[in-house]
């Protein structure tokens, strides 16, 4: 962290290694970040989604501020005044990592929300700003306070709740705040120290103050929630994305090793017991997969008001499940690899220390589960859509159809639930939800051997907690192959 430059003035910066500019340079250059907003065509959103897993796999870390671009412009194009301006940077398909690059028409963007006194409560956040002006939508605000987590501290821009103050309207509100001013200054961004965190290490995460710091606000005063959310939708799917990424690389690094060592006079991969590993895994990564690119769909499809009821529910439904069985689907690979795993000259330590954090962000476990609870409430064609969906897989299975059934009576029931037991149940019901979504898909979308692999092991009577309980007479060679 470069505090000051050598004359003694303020810029507060952040010296990343060349490598962290060059892979986000290379996903900017092939679309990662927002190819599905600058060509909307027809599947834009899942070959963007495949990009940004691709991108992913490789590096994790600068995955951040790359989602973080993806993600901002339907908040953007809510102030069409700001859109101008920014938006042309924004789907620009180069990049320069100096803030201040003479003539630069590119900018990667991040999100600052959480404070110290509040974190998931952005309600309780007590940023303050004060208008420079007029006031109001488009207008400069001053804004003062701090935000305890803030990744990607040198992206040109952030989207920021704060307090609005003054006769143009109150209350918790969105600003763009800009590093750099239209008169080429430096707007104050002070960071106070870079987080010493699990993982994630390449993405520098920061704590700043701001102290009359200039941001323009981005939709109606007081609705700021509602105008970023919609960012907070678009990098809840990324996470989605990143886990399922994580997973694709653990099972690439295991297979591999597995195919290339052998032990007590056999290839590891041809033993039953790692087998079975190996399968479950791929299956695993598989079905996140599948239930990834099938919410992008949703996505490009969100003109039809039952595909946009159906990811509202199901992208909250898959980021509960899928991030939080990243890291012991890491594990487990990583385990593979026996004592050569767990040491950070193979790849796989590192990805196990990457895989929590797509759990934590955009609402960790409790947040998401209660957000679904609201959803149903809300929006009750979040449930029919939902409903629907899984159910295109019916009569293909009879474990499938039995768990159907159940969820059925699940969500029936919890409708009727008062509020702190509907809470007590949420968890239950978010992943069951998840697993006849995945295994609905697995049905429609994968051979008959991984689909049914896949239920048994998830769904069955007898199975089991960990990874390797496939059961007898499972296509593993053939499950493999396409791993």
């Amino acid at each position: 962290m470069k505090t000051f430059d050598r004359w003694g003035n303020r810029i507060d910066e952040v010296e990343y290694h060349p490598s962290y500019h060059r892979i986000i340079s290379a996903a900017v250059a092939h679309g990662a970040h927002t190819s599905a907003w600058a060509d909307p065509k027809p599947g834009a959103n899942v070959a963007r989604a495949a990009a940004f897993m691709l991108f992913s796999q490789v590096e994790p870390g600068h995955a951040c501020p790359i989602s973080m671009t993806h993600a901002v412009i339907p908040s953007l194009e809510l102030q069409p005044d700001v859109a101008a301006i920014w938006t042309p940077r924004a789907l620009s398909r180069s990049y320069t990592p100096e803030l201040d690059a003479p003539g630069k028409a590119s900018a990667i963007f991040g999100m600052s929300m959480t404070e110290k006194q509040g974190g998931s409560d952005v309600r309780a956040n007590t940023t303050i700003a004060k208008p420079a002006g007029r006031g109001g939508p488009g207008a400069d605000y001053l804004l003062t306070g701090h935000k305890w987590f803030c990744s990607a501290p040198m992206s040109d821009a952030f989207l920021v709740l704060a307090q609005a103050e003054g006769a143009a309207g109150e209350g918790l509100s969105c600003f763009l705040l800009p590093r750099i001013l239209p008169d080429g200054t430096r707007n104050v961004f002070r960071i106070q120290r870079l987080k010493n965190k699990l993982g994630n290490k390449s993405n520098a995460s920061s704590e700043i103050e701001l102290d009359g710091t200039v941001g323009t606000m981005i939709g109606e005063p007081g609705r700021g929630v509602r105008t970023i959310i919609e960012m907070v939708s678009q990098t809840r799917l990324d996470c989605i994305l990143g886990s399922t990424a994580g997973m694709r690389q653990s099972v690439a690094e295991a297979v591999w090793h597995a195919r290339h060592r052998s032990a007590f006079g056999a290839v590891l991969a041809d033993q039953p017991a790692m087998t079975s590993v190996l399968a479950d895994l791929a299956l695993e990564s598989e079905a996140a997969t599948i239930t990834a690119l099938r919410l992008a769909r949703a996505q490009d499809e969100d003109a039809n008001e039952q595909e946009k009821a159906f990811r509202r529910l199901a992208t909250a439904v898959a980021k509960y499940w899928i991030c939080k069985r990243g890291p012991h689907h890491s594990y487990e690979a990583l385990e593979c690899l026996g004592g050569n795993g767990y040491t950070e000259d193979f790849p796989l330590a590192r990805r196990y220390r990457e895989q929590p954090v797509m759990a934590v962000w955009e609402g960790s476990g409790n947040v998401i589960a209660l957000d679904v609870l609201r959803a149903m409430t809300r929006e009750p064609d979040s449930v029919a859509a939902f409903d629907h969906e899984i159910n295109l897989a019916r009569g293909n299975n009879p474990v499938l159809d039995q768990h159907l059934d159940r969820v059925r009576r699940q969500l029936g029931e919890l409708a009727t639930m008062a509020p702190a037991d509907a809470q007590l149940r949420a968890r239950t019901v978010v992943e069951a939800m998840a697993l006849a979504l995945q295994a609905s898909l697995m049905v429609r979308h994968s051979p008959a051997a991984s689909s049914d692999a896949f239920i048994a092991a998830r769904l069955g009577d007898d199975r089991g907690h960990e990874y390797g309980t496939l059961p007898v007479g499972t296509d593993f060679a053939g499950i493999l192959a396409r791993a």
